[in-house]
């Protein structure tokens, strides 16, 4: 906030406008008596420091320190500035966490997120708690499912935002790629010689029973992976993860191609996940449709995910 209207320093005229930031590298430098070390403190260097307080000199058209070698000491005039600057700086912090404030309590709306099962949600739950206490008036609608049917919410309009698993396409939405890689493998029933290997390679697939997701991309990644075409694969049938799915896995009829940690819903069941050898990582993503407008809320969302996922 800048300062738009004149006062005067005794007999010393200050003009009509005056930047802060002036008045904040001239009560650094009142405070330290050095030039050096308030420069440093102000993360600025040494010669820029002084120019501005010359330029601050100038506009008082008063002289504001006497310099000695090593220290600089206030004149009667900076005397008198140092104690109005600060009172001028203190009202000028105080409007800005009161403005602040008053816009948070202000902020009001509805997002609307959809999100698959996996440990990259944690960030989703982190941020979304921290927003809403941050924006009290801000309410949230939350909804669950496999990437298919949170593509689906999300093109349809019913869903603002979407945490959805790669591999996906894109080509219509905007994203924020989520920094946590999720690591692909099989759940298999825990009774089973499979549930006793520490990692599944491709030469296993031969002897499985498979479910995969039912979108394209799943099963390339899979068959790109295992370097065999699809229909060298014991694929049964596709899936979402669900009660029933996990209930087919239990029963020894089929190994279901998941990430690590998508079936914690599920609870603690006869069943475990094996990881893929070599590694198989994807991310996932916060997506949301290209070209939809979005409310102030949302982009305020958006805004705030894509920061903390940078961070």
């Amino acid at each position: 906030m800048d300062i738009n209207r004149g006062f005067h320093l005794k007999n010393y005229q200050i003009g009509e406008y005056m930047e802060l930031r002036l008045l904040k590298y001239f009560l650094v430098t009142a405070n330290e008596e050095n030039i050096s070390r308030a420069a440093t403190i102000l993360h600025i260097t040494q010669p820029t420091l002084s120019r501005q307080i010359r330029e601050l000199e100038q506009q008082l058209d008063t002289t504001l320190f006497t310099r000695n070698k090593n220290t600089i000491k206030l004149t009667e005039a900076g005397i008198f500035l140092k104690s109005r600057a600060k009172e001028i700086i203190d009202l000028n912090d105080a409007l800005d966490q009161e403005f602040s404030a008053q816009s948070k309590q202000l902020f009001s709306g509805n997002i609307r997120i959809g999100s698959i099962e996996a440990n990259s949600t944690k960030l989703l739950v982190s941020i979304l708690k921290q927003f809403v206490q941050t924006y009290p008036k801000v309410t949230f609608d939350l909804f669950d499912g496999n990437s298919e049917d949170i593509k689906t919410k999300l093109d349809a309009g019913l869903i603002d935002v979407a945490i959805l698993l790669e591999p996906v396409k894109t080509q219509r939405y905007k994203k924020v790629l989520l920094p946590q890689t999720e690591r692909w493998g099989f759940t298999v029933p825990m009774h089973s010689t499979l549930a006793k290997k520490d990692f599944i390679q491709a030469s296993d697939l031969s002897e499985m029973n498979l479910a995969v997701g039912s979108r394209d991309e799943v099963k390339n990644m899979l068959s790109k992976w295992a370097r065999r075409s699809l229909d060298d694969l014991h694929i049964m049938g596709t899936m979402n993860l669900s009660f029933n799915m996990m209930a087919l896995v239990e029963s020894g009829f089929i190994n279901a191609l998941t990430i690590e940690g998508a079936t914690s819903a599920f609870g603690n069941g006869n069943y475990k996940f094996v990881p893929l050898y070599p590694e198989l990582k994807t991310n996932c993503i916060l997506a949301w449709k290209d070209g939809r407008t979005l409310t102030p809320t949302v982009s305020k969302f958006i805004d705030v995910f894509r920061h903390a996922a940078k961070a």
